[in-house]
């Protein structure tokens, strides 16, 4: 299948309403029915004001964190006008990706 890999980029304590925004993320990803979404935590990273962020042993918040989800031009297209009706401020990148699933479903 054709479509697009997106990627947000976030940190921990970003929140949209009372959710981080990264869970945010991924439950209106499962809510549209697109078939996952990942979130992974980085170690280290900077953003557009240049600041360090990072995971430190006593203070998570601050941590880097990618939702990744493969979608097709539908799903995509349903999820960013989610997006924009919820007004989310989110760094985001859109590739070109051809996915699917190899093999028989676990039993």
């Amino acid at each position: 299948m054709k479509g697009y890999q997106i990627t947000f980029f976030t940190q921990q304590d970003r929140r949209h309403g009372h959710t981080p925004l990264a869970e945010w993320l991924m439950l209106a990803a499962r809510d549209l029915g697109i078939r996952g979404a990942t979130i992974i935590a980085g170690s280290e990273g900077y953003g557009h004001h240049r600041r360090i962020h990072s995971a430190h042993f006593f203070e998570l918040a601050d941590q880097p964190q990618e939702v990744v989800m493969a979608l097709n031009e539908e799903e995509a297209n349903q999820l960013f006008a989610l997006l924009e009706k919820e007004g989310v401020h989110c760094f985001y990148v859109k590739s070109p990706v051809e996915f699917g699933v190899l093999g028989e479903p676990d039993q």
